[in-house]
């Protein structure tokens, strides 16, 4: 049998697109000497790559240049599936969208491109509402611009992977979407008020 089966593979880019636009926070790994390196940063697509800041005393700053190869992971919506859920007789399952991605990095040097860079993530992540504007002109922004590296990934690689019980009945694969609504609003609010 082949793993993981088709049916929970989504070739589509602008399906991956969509998960990277909606859930921007991204997990980054590099490798180096044998051993990991993980940040999770917002990333933005952009003309088919993606644009990033990483603090310059993070060690992973310096694997994110000179055409290294990294892995990123994009995460969307995820529960567990009770079989009471279903209208037939199944087993009780993971449901979840991610995106795994592999590129090459390279480091943006201008100071100019980084700062644009910030106005423009701002921007995006302020959407639709804007309530917030990073100015040019904020000395705050000016003042960090030297603690901030920006680097930008060619993406080599795409799989989507969207295990959403698209293997059963449709009226179980609906009710399967349903649960994974409401579980994600419940277990958000559960969450919260466990930690926060």
């Amino acid at each position: 049998m082949k793993y993981p089966p088709k049916h929970h593979q989504d070739n589509s880019i602008n399906h991956m697109v969509d998960v990277i636009k909606t859930y921007p926070l991204a997990t980054v790994i590099s490798v180096s000497d044998n051993s990991p390196l993980i940040t999770h940063l917002p990333l933005i697509f952009d003309n088919n790559k993606l644009i990033g800041h990483i603090d310059i005393y993070n060690p992973q700053a310096k694997l994110l240049k000179d055409n290294n190869e990294v892995t990123i992971l994009f995460s969307g919506p995820e529960c567990y599936i009770s079989p009471s859920v279903y209208g037939t007789t199944q087993l009780p399952t993971w449901n979840y969208i991610k995106v795994h991605l592999k590129g090459t990095v390279e480091a943006i040097e201008s100071k100019e491109a980084l700062k644009q860079s910030l106005i423009s993530m701002t921007e995006f992540l302020e959407a639709p509402d804007h309530k917030y504007v990073l100015e040019p002109d904020n000395p705050r922004l000016d003042r960090n611009l030297n603690y901030i590296e920006m680097f930008e990934i060619t993406i080599t690689h795409w799989e989507g992977k969207f295990k959403l019980s698209q293997d059963k009945k449709p009226s179980d694969t609906q009710f399967a979407r349903e649960e994974l609504i409401r579980a994600n609003q419940e277990s958000i609010r559960q969450f919260l008020d466990k930690v926060f």
